[in-house]
């Protein structure tokens, strides 16, 4: 049977979750909720850079990203943080919608899928 790692676990959820050479991660947040959407976004692609090398991996292995905006006309600045950030080449596929958040300070989430 294949090993299951868990990263950062709660009753809820785990922050990332690694099976088969494949890294899933959780939605990821912005800490700072006082930030913009290119403030927020910013924080939230560390993060993930963060959570994807703690797995021994990196956005040059993303397969796949799901992106939610509070407001879907914060679509395109928060593109440019996401496009300066994506690796030339190296898209995942990838879907963005507008959703209400659970705390109405998040501006995005974020969620992916790598390999290693």
């Amino acid at each position: 049977m294949s090993k299951i790692i868990r990263t950062d676990s709660n009753k809820v959820l785990s922050k990332a979750v690694e099976y088969h050479n494949f890294v899933y991660l959780a939605g990821m947040t912005a800490d700072d909720t006082s930030q913009d959407i290119t403030g927020q976004t910013t924080q939230v692609l560390a993060a993930i850079d963060k959570a994807l090398e703690v797995h021994g991996t990196d956005k040059t292995r993303m397969l796949q990203a799901q992106i939610w905006v509070k407001d879907i006309r914060d679509r395109d600045a928060m593109n440019k943080v996401w496009i300066a950030w994506v690796p030339e080449g190296g898209a995942p596929a990838r879907a963005c919608v507008e959703a209400s958040m659970a705390d109405p300070r998040l501006l995005v989430e974020i969620m992916i899928t790598a390999c290693k």
